[in-house]
């Protein structure tokens, strides 16, 4: 049965208010509300993209939360492997026979036909190419493509995991595994840092599909199961994009589980991956991959919201900063985004205006 009484439901109904009130300022909300630096062009283009994020209190405030998140993993081995991976996101999948594993993935239709690799670029396979916290949250013209766009993403979503987990344990009375539910949320995008790496014009790599869906998720996937992560978990982590409810949802997340299996070296069914029929998840399905699943969803707003801003970013900049060059404005919008968030600018820009929008700017760039 759920560890949460009665009492406690009671208790935390009667303190909702203030837990709400405390939530509106937590320590990312108050970083971006609050920056402490405010710099030139000429100085921004002196940071790099790992500068911009280990020097945003917003960043760093966001990979807290997560690694605050991490700490409460209840199984002890479990918390260590998940926090040694937010330290060093390493894709050792990569050691693995490239060349069998795409083979092996065209077999069963799970790449495309004529993909020519399985991996974005490495140069040394036991480190990340960036930090965690330095990362994008996706691709340059989606959510969160900001340095430490990573983190502020991971720190709702994770957030949103725990309130989901316990919102369904207080509601519904039911028995569900955190460690799963939250740790799923967490490992879901561990291989971010990998894909999305920042190029020479400040934007960052071009995401490849695998397995009918963007990369990332089935490489985090396959990590996941080379580390030798719990099979319930990997399987909840799975569903972040997509939930096995019907036939086709189901597909897909079988799909997925089958390429990372591939690319990780094992066989699924017998790593307790998959059903033995190998077109289910194991049965009966867990619901501690809905929770992952819709826990993921921040996507929903943030990707309009990012591209809106950056928009009017683009706006701004060539009327007030005099930039022109896409290089230029990359490490722009990059700067303001990691210290501002791309969310909390369009709240600006849709709720106050241009003119509003245009002085939280000013907050941490000189004219």
């Amino acid at each position: 049965m759920s560890t949460f009484s009665r009492r406690n439901f009671l208790q935390g109904s009667t303190l909702l208010g203030i837990s709400v009130a405390a939530a509106a300022m937590t320590p990312i909300a108050a970083a971006a509300a609050a920056p402490k630096s405010c710099r030139t062009i000429k100085e921004v283009l002196s940071m790099s993209e790992v500068d911009m994020a280990k020097n945003s209190d917003v960043v760093q405030s966001a990979h807290k939360t997560i690694a605050s998140a991490a700490n409460k993993i209840k199984d002890t081995s479990l918390r260590k492997l998940i926090l040694s991976i937010l330290d060093n996101p390493a894709p050792t999948i990569a050691q693995g026979n490239e060349a069998s594993i795409l083979s092996a993935l065209k077999n069963e239709n799970l790449i495309a036909a004529d993909a020519k690799s399985v991996f974005p670029r490495i140069r040394n396979k036991t480190q990340s190419p960036q930090p965690f916290w330095s990362a994008p949250g996706s691709g340059y013209g989606s959510h969160h493509a900001y340095p430490g766009g990573l983190a502020t993403h991971t720190a709702l979503n994770v957030v949103s995991a725990q309130a989901l987990y316990e919102n369904y344990c207080l509601i519904n009375n039911l028995e569900l595994d955190w460690d799963d539910a939250v740790g799923g949320e967490i490992l879901h995008d561990l291989h971010k840092p990998w894909v999305f790496q920042w190029e020479k014009d400040r934007s960052c790599r071009v995401e490849k599909t695998l397995a009918g869906t963007g990369e990332h998720h089935v490489l985090s996937i396959a990590e996941s199961i080379k580390r030798g992560v719990k099979p319930s978990l990997v399987v909840a982590q799975a569903c972040a994009h997509e939930h096995p409810s019907s036939k086709q949802g189901e597909a897909l997340v079988v799909g997925w589980l089958k390429a990372a299996s591939i690319i990780a070296g094992v066989d699924p069914v017998k790593r307790g991956l998959l059903a033995s029929n190998q077109e289910t998840l194991p049965l009966p399905r867990r619901m501690e991959g809905y929770v992952v699943h819709l826990a993921d969803h921040d996507w929903v707003i943030s990707s309009s919201a990012c591209q809106w801003s950056v928009q009017a970013l683009k706006k701004l900049a060539q009327e007030q900063y005099n930039i022109s060059d896409e290089a230029t404005f990359n490490a722009f919008r990059n700067y303001v985004l990691s210290n501002l968030t791309a969310m909390r600018l369009y709240g600006i820009l849709s709720s106050q205006g241009p003119k509003a929008f245009a002085n939280d700017v000013a907050r941490v760039i000189k004219l």
